[in-house]
């Protein structure tokens, strides 16, 4: 069953009802699941950029913002709205046109790709079959907006950037890949509410983290790459090359390379939740403690209960994520690009190949534990 479309044709049947035809129901529904996850994504930013400065400031000891709003919960607020009134400057000696396009095929498809996250059972935009390799498709077209961004610039600086990217995203896409196809062998289906649904029952002994140790480490070490955070952020790489591929945007164009940034370390970290930590799964079975307390399962409270539940873990799980992706930028160095790509091609590759060959041997020898 398709959640999103039950949702969907409830609502334009609430508007036929009220009278309206039901094309333009239709048309009225159009626009919504594009606004919510727009809005979604970017009220999830601006708590994740004040996250980033509470923990920073706790790694270094020191206090973070705290005058913008309580406890400075408006600074990330203050940061955007400084960046819309900014100039929007153009370098003369620059390519106009890609160099405006730079930043808008980076950050689409991130925004894109939350169409395919879920937040609980009933609680997805839509419930694609391909979804994981939709999102794996989507997240390898930002490296040319980055190349683009570089290129157009008719910087040094933002050239080598552009080119880092694209070597990196290139040299983790492929591991990657790999650890989620080892999930999707193990839940028999790339629809992220088919591999939620596949590790739920028995609590937080049902997670793929148990069964997929190795794919695991494989895809945290990716997205870490993909997200271009610390030890991976040699695109950026500010001692070295001045911030690189952004080295001459101001504005909103920086702004849109920012957004899309951090909107992908959420995005990432939910898909993560999603396929190893048992998406809005709770460490214990509801049904089983719903049980012991002696409340049926129909029960009407303890479904919401379970709903609110639901959202619940899979954010705090995302948020640990985004924790531990922090506190790693203050406490990993930078690696050398030769060391990166060396990581990607040389260790990460053969690793994740021979974990999905692992994968399916063990599915055919154990099929009632792996999936089968």
């Amino acid at each position: 069953m398709n959640p999103g479309i039950d949702l969907q044709e409830t609502f334009i049947q609430s508007l036929v009802e009220l009278g309206l035809p039901a094309d333009l129901a239709k048309a009225i529904w159009m626009p919504l699941p594009m606004l919510l996850m727009i809005i979604g994504a970017t009220v999830g930013v601006l708590v994740t950029v004040w996250l980033e400065r509470k923990i920073s400031a706790a790694a270094q000891q020191r206090i973070g913002p705290e005058f913008i709003g309580p406890l400075g919960v408006l600074a990330p607020v203050a940061d955007g709205l400084k960046l819309v009134f900014k100039e929007d400057v153009v370098p003369a000696k620059a390519d106009a046109l890609l160099f405006t396009l730079g930043p808008v095929i980076v950050v689409i498809p991130v925004f894109l790709s939350y169409l395919i996250v879920p937040f609980g059972q009933n609680l997805v935009i839509t419930d694609l079959g391909m979804g994981v390799f939709i999102w794996i498709t989507l997240s390898s077209i930002a490296p040319i907006g980055l190349l683009m961004a570089g290129y157009a610039s008719n910087n040094k600086y933002s050239l080598l950037g552009g080119l880092r990217a694209a070597a990196q995203s290139i040299s983790y896409e492929i591991p990657l890949a790999l650890s989620v196809l080892a999930i999707a062998m193990m839940s028999n289906s790339l629809s992220t509410i088919d591999i939620v649904q596949q590790q739920s029952g028995y609590g937080i002994l049902g997670w793929n983290i148990w069964r997929q140790p190795v794919g695991f480490i494989i895809f945290w070490i990716a997205i870490l790459a993909e997200c271009e955070r610390l030890p991976f952020d040699l695109p950026e790489a500010e001692e070295e090359l001045v911030a690189g591929y952004q080295t001459e945007y101001a504005g909103m164009k920086f702004g849109l390379f920012y957004l899309g940034s951090y909107v992908n370390l959420v995005l990432s970290s939910l898909l993560f939740a999603v396929l190893y930590l048992g998406g809005w799964d709770f460490p214990v079975p509801i049904n089983l403690l719903a049980g012991w307390v002696g409340i049926s399962e129909t029960n009407t409270i303890l479904q919401v209960v379970t709903a609110a539940l639901g959202i619940t873990m899979t954010l705090l799980k995302a948020y640990f994520l985004v924790f531990l992706a922090v506190l790693m930028r203050w406490t990993v160095p930078r690696v050398r690009i030769d060391q990166l790509l060396d990581l990607g091609w040389k260790f990460l590759l053969p690793i994740s190949l021979v974990n999905l060959l692992l994968t399916a041997a063990l599915k055919i020898s154990f099929p009632l534990a792996f999936g089968g």
